[in-house]
């Protein structure tokens, strides 16, 4: 514990790095996995549950929290770690993404953004300085810069535009947050698919000696290796001694070569909205429930998994929730999901600091394309 916001670097394995977070609430072990609370909960999961699996920080939302209940009033009832009862880090998004996706229902100018609720049509305005206001009304330990977020395919004008701007606001971001002991405001590294563009922008914001850096406008649509070439030029601008974070990625391989290539932070929906839709991740790889071959399958997800979810229910029971749309079955997915990121990142925790990570890396690619599907 301490009362300043600290980055420590333990041990790399090539571009790996294995390190701690410190911050008031808590200490964040990275590579992290941050699961996501859009709108102060992990869906389908008891905060307890969140940190018993092993997570060490959460994520909330700022576009969907200031719909609803709204900012002032979580300020009001305590700020969103009393209000959904976790007591530990913390980190809000901007609302950048989410704005973005409103494309009919928004302006954008060099002010901010004006943007009808998806709710009930009400208008808002998000400005630099608004979106960092919002984020400490919630009180989020972690807050992020507001950001333009341009979904790839796109002109290099365009790119070029929007990282532009978001530099800018960048910069008032980190004016309006000004100095707050044990908290923290990361930048957002833009420039779409441009290797350039990308350099430039993290150049500039390192520049701005930011507490932490993000990668954003990934997993918005484009191919792996377009993300992972980004990456590869991206990190080596970064500062060694600051945190990295990957804004919503992704699956299981795409964390295991991000983390290869030095990121450190990950949050992504993906694990709870497949298990709400009947998927499940696993050591053996992706097992979709909904599937007929599993109706009369007795055997668990993972017999040898620390979690209940994996370990003590059929895979027929599962099936059987799934089709006959029981809440229960995406309540045991999801856990089960999340489980299953959680020691991800505990495994490369480890391998990084035993100096194995190829190998580690190569062995799970290996039992996710082996699976173990039964005979048919």
């Amino acid at each position: 514990m301490t009362q300043s916001f600290q980055f420590s670097l333990l041990a790399t394995d090539g571009a790996a790095r294995r390190g701690e977070v410190s911050m008031p609430r808590g200490t964040i072990r990275t590579p992290a996995f941050m699961p996501v609370g859009t709108a102060g909960t992990v869906k389908a999961m008891y905060m307890d549950q969140v940190r018993d699996l092993g997570a060490d920080i959460i994520l909330g939302n700022t576009y969907h929290l200031m719909l609803r209940p709204g900012a002032e009033r979580v300020a009001r009832l305590g700020g969103l770690h009393e209000f959904a009862r976790w007591p530990h880090p913390i980190l809000t998004d901007s609302g950048g993404f989410q704005v973005m996706s409103l494309a009919q229902l928004r302006k954008l100018s060099e002010k901010g953004v004006t943007f009808k609720s998806h709710i009930d049509g009400v208008v808002h305005e998000m400005s630099p300085e608004r979106s960092i206001e919002i984020q400490g009304l919630l009180g989020s330990d972690i807050q992020m810069q507001l950001d333009e977020c341009v979904a790839l395919p796109a002109e290099r004008d365009v790119i070029e535009r929007s990282m532009e701007l978001s530099l800018r606001w960048a910069d008032r971001c980190k004016i309006a947050f000004g100095d707050q002991p044990g908290r923290a405001m990361f930048g957002i590294v833009q420039g779409g698919d441009d290797e350039a563009l990308r350099v430039r922008s993290a150049e500039a914001l390192t520049g701005l000696d930011l507490k932490g850096y993000a990668v954003g406008g990934l997993a918005v649509g484009e191919p792996q290796p377009v993300m992972l070439a980004m990456l590869d030029a991206v990190c080596p601008a970064l500062p060694q001694h600051k945190p990295r974070y990957l804004m919503g990625v992704g699956t299981p391989d795409d964390i295991v070569k991000s983390v290869q290539r030095g990121i450190d932070m990950f949050d992504c929906v993906m694990p709870t909205r497949a298990g709400r839709h009947g998927l499940a991740y696993t050591r053996h790889g992706k097992i979709n429930l909904r599937n007929a071959r599993h109706a009369e399958d007795s055997r668990p997800l993972d017999a040898e998994s620390d979690c209940p979810a994996a370990r003590d229910y059929s895979r027929a029971y599962l099936h059987h929730l799934v089709k006959a749309g029981e809440a229960l079955g995406g309540m045991l997915l999801t856990w089960n999901n999340l489980s299953y990121y959680q020691s991800l990142m505990q495994g490369l925790r480890d391998a990084i600091e035993a100096g194995r990570l190829a190998d580690h890396a190569a062995a799970l690619a290996e039992g996710w394309a082996r699976g173990d599907l039964a005979p048919v």
